[in-house]
């Protein structure tokens, strides 16, 4: 008789995988969804930011200092912080790059010339 006891604590409860399986899967998609893809997205246009810095543009690194890039290599960047100043950085502390000056005079011009026309 002891030995129906083991037997039926050791069958499985559900009998069915699925219901085993199916909220670890749900877990690991709503991980992937709300975690891992946007953070990949990010990643992806921080890159594409970088790799599209040049000389003249106006940036803020990660510590919040703003300048122009004066040079640029594969791994460093020199801002010119003012007249005098020229720091040397590394391209991945670049955080943003900002709208230029002609970038954000243009910006200003548009909405003077849409109320001449009317």
């Amino acid at each position: 008789m002891w030995y129906l006891a083991e037997d039926a604590a050791a069958a499985p409860a559900g009998g069915n995988i699925l219901t085993t399986v199916l909220p670890f899967v749900v877990m690991l998609a709503v991980l992937y969804f709300l975690l891992i893809r946007p953070q990949q997205k990010r990643q992806k246009t921080r890159n594409a930011m970088l790799n599209e810095l040049k000389k003249g543009d106006k940036v803020t690194t990660i510590g919040g200092l703003h300048g122009t890039i004066m040079e640029i290599t594969d791994d460093i960047v020199v801002l010119r912080v003012n007249d005098a100043t020229k720091l040397t950085f590394d391209r991945s502390a670049i955080n943003a790059k900002s709208a230029s000056a002609s970038a954000a005079a243009d910006k200003s011009e548009k909405p003077a010339a849409e109320e001449k026309k009317d």
